[in-house]
């Protein structure tokens, strides 16, 4: 049985297979998705300055999530602090993160808890790895070391 609302969350910079299993993992989850995606203003604030634009990052999320058929699904909002919505929202049951996420789950559970509200259930996805057997990364992508899909990139 599916939870009626879903959270996720991320920056989705050089959208990759990571972020697909993430977002896929949302969608087997929840019936609605909330699909926060990190400002620009807020990636700067996380020390994130090398990352494509806030518009081009939600182009490439919207685009798989059209093509997959669950945009109709997804709610799209733009993330100003790691919370987003679900410190206010009590209707969020579930919130889909990695382990580099865990902590701000964590934290907003500790949050809803001192406003009487339920808590999230936290599922944690595992990272994808990349044929090298390290975790796929917009890091690693933007250093040209790999492709969106994890395959080693040749050195020159």
């Amino acid at each position: 049985m599916k939870l009626p609302l879903v959270a996720v969350g991320g920056t989705f910079d050089h959208f990759h297979k990571g972020h697909e299993s993430l977002l896929l993992k949302a969608f087997d989850l929840g019936d609605i998705v909330i699909v926060g995606i990190t400002s620009d203003a807020f990636a700067r604030k996380m020390g994130k300055t090398e990352i494509q634009g806030f518009n081009q990052r939600v182009s490439k999320v919207k685009y798989f999530l059209i093509t997959n058929n669950l945009i109709e699904r997804a709610r799209l909002i733009e993330l100003n602090d790691e919370f987003g919505p679900i410190l206010e929202d009590a209707g969020i049951s579930g919130i889909v993160v990695t382990q580099e996420t865990l902590k701000n789950a964590e934290a907003a559970n500790r949050i809803r808890a001192e406003k009487n509200m339920p808590p999230l259930k936290i599922f944690v996805q595992s990272l994808e790895l990349a044929s090298d057997g390290k975790p796929i990364s917009s890091s690693r992508i933007r250093n040209k070391e790999i492709d969106e899909r994890g395959c080693l990139l040749k050195r020159g």
